[in-house]
């Protein structure tokens, strides 16, 4: 069941939904996400159950306000706390060293939680009446709203097309970014980006003072953290990534016999046959990563069975869409 997110009535409602210990569909600026409270262990096994998600494979929190981090962190570093000033709310998640207690269905068995504070105002307004509730809920874990391992959702209508109508969903409409949030982790004393996303490595700099390290330059004791699989947001057609040299020769050997094949680019492409669809690429990362994901469904729904994506740019402001599109090229 799909309501008016920016309703009051449907806001207590969903509030009321999670206190009760049901999963929502939950609006943010990234993706939608699927939600429990994230202190109720058998809320939280729903989301598992319900997505196919492995039970090691960590959420992350999300929280109303900076405040709430002390019920779920024991200690928040100097750069950590300066990245939260900056960047929350917001799409930032920050992976700190975790409280024995708290959310312990959510960490996939670690000693550490991966926190982020939204700034949809729907999600805001879900998490602040979670506060104001008796008991109160203080924290959401809130993966993708898609089955493990596929295309995340954009809109109230795709998570309804995942999940039916028996799941409770907030419309807040289109998904203003697009793509997942950045993941820091900040257990090692130094900021390590292990998902990159809408902030970037330089922002990230910016903010703290410290070029955030690789994941491969700091091996040891790296925790595990949400869509850092090798394959992962997945369509159902197999997705190659070319060069707009390889792209438009793959195009002339197919020539007018090409079935069942998108093409989304950023280089203008020829080709002989009625049967591909071209699909232009904005040319800029932000405007790329809002509709990606969209792109990817929308490329399912008219039955493609291949998709070749012309490789985004190896920039910074790219990162983020370019680890989208690996995963998804891996796990076809």
């Amino acid at each position: 069941m799909i309501l008016d997110g920016t309703l009051a009535a449907s806001v207590q409602a969903a509030a009321q939904a999670l206190q009760r210990g049901e999963l929502l569909g939950l609006p943010t600026e990234t993706v939608y996400g699927l939600a429990a409270d994230a202190d109720n262990d058998a809320a939280v096994a729903q989301i598992f159950t319900a997505k196919g998600r492995p039970p090691n494979h960590p959420l992350i929190v999300h929280v109303a306000d900076s405040g709430a981090i002390t019920r779920y962190a024991r200690e928040v570093p100097l750069f950590a706390q300066q990245l939260i000033d900056v960047f929350w709310p917001g799409p930032l998640t920050l992976i700190l060293p975790r409280l024995p207690q708290a959310a312990r269905a959510s960490t996939g068995g670690q000693d550490s939680v991966g926190l982020r504070c939204p700034s949809h105002p729907v999600a805001h307004a879900v998490l602040a009446a979670c506060q104001q509730l008796q008991p109160p809920v203080w924290g959401v874990s809130a993966p993708s709203a898609n089955k493990f391992g596929r295309v995340s959702p954009t809109t109230a209508a795709h998570v309804a097309g995942e999940f039916g109508d028996t799941l409770l969903v907030l419309d807040g409409g289109a998904c203003e970014v697009g793509i997942e949030s950045t993941i820091v982790d900040c257990t090692r004393g130094v900021p390590v980006l292990l998902r990159p996303g809408a902030i970037t490595r330089d922002d990230i700099e910016r903010a703290c003072g410290q070029r955030p390290l690789s994941k491969d330059e700091l091996l040891e004791n790296t925790p595990r953290a949400s869509g850092t699989l090798l394959a992962h947001y997945a369509p159902n057609a197999k997705v190659r990534l070319m060069d707009a040299r390889q792209l438009q020769a793959g195009l002339d050997v197919l020539g007018a016999d090409a079935r069942n094949l998108a093409v989304y680019h950023r280089t203008p492409l020829r080709t002989a046959s009625r049967a591909v669809t071209l699909r232009a690429m904005p040319a800029d990362a932000a405007a790329t990563a809002r509709e990606l994901f969209g792109a990817l469904r929308d490329f399912d729904e008219i039955g493609a069975q291949l998709i070749w994506i012309e490789t985004p740019p190896d920039t910074p402001d790219w990162e983020g869409v370019r680890d989208r599109l690996l995963r998804a090229a891996a796990a076809g």
